[in-house]
């Protein structure tokens, strides 16, 4: 006879931080993410180790539950059908080793001990006998299941090609110590447009929503994430504050900077130039808002950018808005109105041609802003200071820096 399930078994599920499955009334259900789930792990295994999960008792723990659950997955049609989209490396094709005879019984029971939920006891015929409530522990709360549930609800990237290249060069920039890696602290590091990492994989924010404001006067935003391995999660601003705080892994990876340009380090009698700033507008003028990732301004200052920035939206030369500070570097011994005038000249192809009003109604043409991306002028400021600029010019319909025809 089948048990039918009751609100009861419902009540005792949700105490152990399980979930029963729903009718699926749109999107995938909580079975499925928890598949999906399940093989982006065996994902993140191939990645390291170029091949895929194996049986054996000379194996860890790990390895042996990530080739029981695989061997799963490619058994159950519907499994395999779910995950095929992301198996970019050909797991499920991939020749499986011989399983040992306790293979299942080792995914269960490994993945219940995982799971933290019970301290199960081993029971006859190899059934598990569940202990006395009182014995619980490591039970997961709603809003911590809450927040590895949306992490975890990913979808494969389909666009994926136009963010592989900001991972890329974000792994350069980590490389080449112009970006490092933090504690997360607080939710207002969440903004479009930035780094972490989060489960081991690195996360961008490439789109935010609405900020919205519940009952209990806290504010929230949707998210569309870009994950390092092709998928993506539209999820909460607040899941993934909660994911990065319950993570000790979890990080927030700083905006570009650089150290003392055309030096190392600075050196006793080294005197201080001044800064470059390259900042983002946040104007309503309707070429800034289409193209806002885009639209930069460069600039050297000798005082503090946050002092040079006060008041921008007073300023015609800021459009008389808001700024962002995109990236900065430092400068020594160096004639900083020559160096912003060759940045000037490298980037006069993609100058911004735009008009806006000042605090007295006169037109004012701000001759500072450019239409390029921010890793181009990274790479400018990259040659620059290792002596290869005056070999390549910008091309503004490649969005990049090019090498100069020798003939040309």
């Amino acid at each position: 006879m089948t048990k039918e399930f009751t609100r009861e078994d419902g009540d005792l599920l949700d105490a152990l931080g399980l979930e029963a499955e729903p009718e699926q009334t749109g999107g995938r259900t909580p079975r499925e993410e928890r598949i999906l789930a399940g093989f982006e792990e065996i994902r993140r295994f191939g990645e390291r180790h170029g091949r895929a999960p194996r049986h054996g008792e000379d194996r860890d723990i790990f390895e042996r539950l990530y080739a029981a659950r695989l061997d799963r997955i490619r058994r159950l049609s519907e499994c395999r059908e779910l995950v095929e989209p992301l198996d970019d490396t050909g797991l499920l094709a991939a020749a499986a080793s011989e399983p040992p005879a306790d293979a299942d019984r080792l995914d269960d029971d490994a993945l219940l001990a995982a799971l933290g939920g019970i301290d199960g006891i081993g029971g006859t015929d190899g059934e598990l006998e569940a202990p006395p409530i009182t014995l619980l522990r490591h039970v997961r709360s709603t809003a911590e299941r809450k927040a590895a549930d949306d992490v975890a609800s990913r979808s494969k990237c389909r666009d994926f090609e136009a963010f592989k290249p900001l991972f890329e060069r974000l792994q350069k920039e980590l490389d080449a110590g112009l970006r490092s890696t933090r504690p997360f602290e607080m939710k207002a590091e969440i903004e479009r447009g930035r780094f972490f990492i989060v489960g081991g994989q690195k996360a961008y924010v490439a789109e935010k929503g609405e900020t919205t404001t519940n009952d209990d006067g806290k504010t929230d935003a949707r998210l569309r994430v870009i994950f390092d391995n092709g998928t993506e999660s539209n999820l909460l601003m607040r899941s993934l504050q909660r994911a990065l705080n319950k993570d000790e892994a979890g990080r927030r990876i700083t905006e570009p900077t650089a150290g003392p340009l055309f030096s190392d380090r600075t050196q006793d009698g080294d005197e201080a130039s001044g800064t470059i700033y390259v900042l983002r507008s946040k104007s309503d003028h309707p070429l800034v808002a289409r193209n806002r990732r885009l639209v930069h301004k460069i600039g050297v200052t000798d005082m503090s950018v946050e002092k040079r920035i006060a008041g921008a939206n007073l300023q015609p030369a800021f459009l008389m808005a808001g700024v962002e500070i995109a990236a900065t570097y430092e400068l020594y011994n160096i004639d900083r109105t020559k160096l912003e005038n060759l940045l000037h000249r490298i980037f006069e192809p993609a100058r911004l041609e735009i008009e806006v009003m000042d605090r007295f109604g006169r037109p004012v043409a701000p001759r500072e802003w450019f239409l390029v991306p921010l890793f181009a002028i990274q790479e400018a400021v990259a040659r620059i200071r290792d002596g290869t600029i005056s070999g390549y010019v910008y091309d503004p319909h490649r969005a990049r820096l090019i090498e100069q025809d020798p003939g040309g």
